[in-house]
């Protein structure tokens, strides 16, 4: 009935749909697997993709040749550039998107590759000889065979739903929880755990009284997330809108709280810290007499709004009633309520930088799987096992990004050297070169690799090549063309920047942290016109490397440094016992982790630099 597949994917969410669609378009034979052919790349939460941090993964998915920016594109209703009034390490694009569009953009883009096939029914087990996996064996006892799996079962696991004291088997709402494949794990040796993630109430747009509510609109010059010429940014976009909580509403949702899965004990796994539900934000910021609420449209023609900010297990009396006494919730109708679910995830430092997991040979774990909350970094860890299992079952060099190239690399070098102990989210906290790491400059940094693996196509790469081309000419050309006092200082006083007292160059004057190089146009004629022949794309990044040349430059010397430990290989299967030296915790955790380098060493937890210290003298470093 079935052929040998190169590669079975399970799971049909985002990072399913990026793994099964990036080994696809690599070569391989795959099939995807998942319970439900209807709720394939299903936005479970919030319909939005981006943010802080997570718009800059969106960018690095797209640059490499992946599919959410394109995707993210086609269905968005708003656009917006998050923390423009910081600096361009911060800038990050984010997206409202229509739910319905964004899963149905995603299963044709799956089904026009026929190198896809589809499989709907529940994956209960593997096919493991050797400890090497050879394939899945599903509910009704079908038993497929694959070169290499990849897991990417959500909140599926064993998933199980909480709304006040009432509690039920799911993996999402009206959706049943998959069983087996934990149990099968935990029996191979497998280190398991429990977390926890919610998601607050729908309600009905025509019942709520916008006028009350602040509007929160999109750019007036959107943008878009991918660098191709796929998709195009929007002219007609549709608003958010902002309300806050009350003492009222905090009131009566303490009325709940001895009926509060969370506050009883009935949940056990470990929830998001930066994503908390609404009874958490009462309990932990109890000084706060109110709290925000975004309040976002589902898409263009349906009336659905998600309630952003009030996620919440509570029960379903106690959300109805408070909900009702938010301003501009007065006579709202609810379509469902939140609800709290718990699933299974196993400690992602059982996995190899390639996410390839260090027991079962060929099997790869990608998403909440591995401890992740969010689309953006589950849909990124998809992109990056459909890559390696193509590239482990055709004997080709795996693929690993450092976390100087990508915050991809950051995500996966903090989940294999560190875990995690709760369900963890990227910020740009967490990369030290976020500098060199911006949205702005991702094709700059990754199209050429996904080109040379075989995902961004030719296109692709004469747009980079054209852009590298357009950016050398403006930038030399800004080193060079100077300008008279007599010619700009006119117009230098109109932007209240300080008179030139001899020439000066243009990058000169873009250094001045008041003037943009859009201001270069009002000097003269002549800086406008030329300027003009450039796009803005152009412009900005320009500016951006003008402006921040010393910081790019520091952090390039700093990432270099870095590099060089990181090159230092530790022999496999190293014998950290024979290092009588060496702190217990951090032998206990080397012996665990087993690192290729001395530089992912460096990284693990509980790993001193003493420890480090040793092993490089034992090493001859």
């Amino acid at each position: 009935m079935f052929q040998e597949y190169d590669l079975i994917v399970v799971g049909g969410g985002h990072a399913g749909c990026e793994a099964a669609y990036s080994a696809a378009k690599m070569g391989s034979k795959v099939l995807l697997a998942t319970m439900n052919m209807n709720t394939i790349a299903q936005m479970s939460c919030n319909p939005a993709m981006g943010g802080v941090a997570k718009g800059q993964i969106v960018r690095e998915i797209d640059a490499l040749g992946g599919m959410s920016g394109i995707i993210s594109d086609k269905s968005m209703i708003q656009f917006r550039m998050l923390n423009m009034s910081k600096g361009p390490a911060m800038w990050s694009p984010r997206t409202q998107n229509d739910r319905m569009r964004f899963a149905e953009e995603w299963r044709l883009a799956l089904e026009s590759n026929p190198n896809v096939d589809f499989w709907q029914e529940m994956v209960t087990g593997l096919i493991v000889n050797n400890n090497k996996v050879e394939g899945v064996i599903t509910s009704l006892g079908l038993k497929i065979k694959s070169k290499a799996v990849v897991l990417t079962n959500g909140t599926f696991l064993n998933g199980l739903i909480h709304i006040g004291e009432k509690q039920f088997g799911g993996g999402r709402a009206g959706e049943r929880s998959a069983t087996g494949i934990t149990e099968q794990l935990i029996t191979l040796g497998f280190e398991a755990g429990r977390m926890k993630t919610g998601t607050p109430p729908r309600v009905d747009g025509r019942s709520l009284d916008y006028s009350k509510m602040s509007e929160q609109q999109g750019d007036v010059n959107p943008g878009k997330f991918s660098f191709s010429n796929q998709t195009a940014p929007l002219k007609e976009q549709r608003s958010c809108y902002i309300t806050y909580t009350s003492e009222e509403v905090h009131e009566t949702l303490k009325k709940g709280f001895d009926r509060s899965p969370m506050f009883n004990g009935r949940i056990q796994g470990l929830g998001p810290r930066y994503c908390p539900s609404i009874e958490d934000k009462i309990n932990r910021f109890a000084e706060r007499n109110r709290h925000q609420i975004f309040v976002e449209p589902e898409g263009w023609d349906t009336v659905e709004v998600y309630v952003n900010g009030f996620s919440t297990s509570l029960p379903e009396d106690i959300q109805y009633e408070a909900i009702r006494k938010i301003e501009g919730f007065e006579h709202v109708k609810m379509f469902r309520p939140g609800y709290a679910i718990e699933y299974d995830f196993f400690q992602p430092t059982q996995l190899k930088n390639t996410l390839e997991t260090k027991d079962i040979e060929n099997l790869y774990f990608a998403g909440q799987i591995n401890g992740t909350t969010g689309y953006e970094e589950a849909a990124c860890q998809g992109l990056m096992a459909g890559i390696n299992a193509h590239n482990k079952v055709h004997d080709k060099e795996p693929f690993i990004l450092s976390r100087d190239e990508a915050y991809i690399g950051v995500l996966i070098d903090d989940l294999i050297n560190k875990g995690t102990e709760e369900p963890y989210r990227m910020f740009t906290s967490r990369a030290e070169f976020r500098i060199l790491l911006r949205q702005d400059n991702a094709d700059l940094r990754l199209t050429e690799i996904g080109h040379s693996l075989g995902l961004a196509d030719d296109e692709r790469l004469e747009t980079l090549n054209k852009k590298k081309t357009d950016l050398q000419h403006l930038l030399n050309d800004l080193n060079q063309k100077k300008v008279k006092p007599t010619e700009v200082n006119n117009s230098l006083e109109k932007l209240q920047s300080a008179n030139l007292k001899e020439k000066q160059t243009l990058s000169q004057l873009i250094k001045r942290p008041e003037l943009s190089i859009n201001h270069l146009k009002e000097l003269t004629p002549v800086v406008n016109e030329y300027l003009g022949k450039y796009d803005d794309v152009i412009l900005e990044q320009a500016e951006i490397q003008i402006k921040y040349d010393h910081y790019i430059s520091k952090e390039k010397q700093m990432a270099d440094k870095m590099k060089n430990i990181e090159n230092h290989r530790i022999p496999v299967a190293f014998d950290y016992d024979q290092l009588s030296a060496l702190s217990a915790e951090g032998r206990e955790k080397l012996k665990k982790i087993s690192p290729e380098t001395i530089g992912q060493a460096s990284r693990i937890s509980g790993v001193s630099p003493s420890d480090i210290s040793i092993l490089m003298v034992y090493l001859g470093k």
